[in-house]
């Protein structure tokens, strides 16, 4: 007897994540009758974060979904911009994503970050904890059952990285009110209170400091703030 077979059709978002013979068109696929249509999704390499609508023969159905012998499938992507229910938007990311993290952050966005691989199962349990929409790009990650919400970043550019999350998430921005160093909130500060971080070039050519109320970094106007206020710029009149 026969395999039950149904027919699989990804939409080009998602080409990326499955085998070059199946990036375009419909495709059959053999399946066992017992096991999810998630699980199947999940079977040819698309994260089932990156997967929105689970249209089967012109009805959506949801992951649980059996699949039949027969059946047609077209799988799509997650509906930008995307909605994170059950807590406010936050974000975790992973060891490879720390330029990310500090534009986020530079944004007013709130991201968690390990500067040090502290492996899958840790990183999971935190998303978990604290549920945070965990960042990567690292497939496996984002397949732990344990993790509360994830996301593929699907470029290496931090620029194109940047636009893209902003693009499919839509958070709030508040630029300038958050420490690139720790995520902390940013306080006004005097030039008295920070006067152990500066050196005698600052000292003498500002007046206007921030500092933050986690780690007690200093921030003021410095040679790098043209760069960052240019990120900054562009965001919001994007996004604002």
């Amino acid at each position: 007897m026969n395999a039950p077979e149904i027919r699989v059709e990804v939409v080009p978002e998602l080409a990326l994540f499955v085998p070059h013979a199946r990036r375009t068109g419909t495709h059959p696929l053999a399946v066992d009758g017992v096991s999810t249509l998630g699980h199947v999704i999940e079977s040819l390499g698309v994260p089932l974060t990156e997967v929105g609508a689970l249209v089967v023969d012109g009805r959506e159905v949801p992951v649980a979904h059996i699949p039949a012998d027969g059946e047609s499938v077209a799988v799509h992507a997650v509906r930008r911009p995307q909605r994170v229910p059950g807590a406010p938007l936050r974000f975790l990311l992973d060891v490879h994503l720390g330029t990310l993290a500090r534009r986020l952050r530079l944004l007013g966005v709130d991201t968690a970050y390990e500067s040090t691989d502290i492996g899958d199962p840790a990183l999971s349990a935190r998303s978990a904890a604290e549920k945070r929409v965990l960042l990567s790009r690292d497939r496996g990650l984002l397949r732990r059952r344990e993790l509360w919400a994830g996301a593929f970043v699907y470029s290496t550019s931090p620029d194109d990285q940047l636009h893209d999350i902003l693009d499919r998430f839509a958070p709030e921005l508040r630029p300038w009110t958050r420490c690139t160093a720790c995520n902390g909130l940013l306080r006004k500060a005097t030039k008295e209170e920070v006067a152990n971080q500066l050196k005698g070039g600052t000292q003498k050519s500002y007046d206007v400091f921030a500092q933050c109320a986690e780690c007690g970094r200093a921030y003021w106007k410095g040679a790098h703030h043209q760069q960052l206020e240019a990120i900054v710029e562009r965001a919001l009149a994007e996004f604002a």
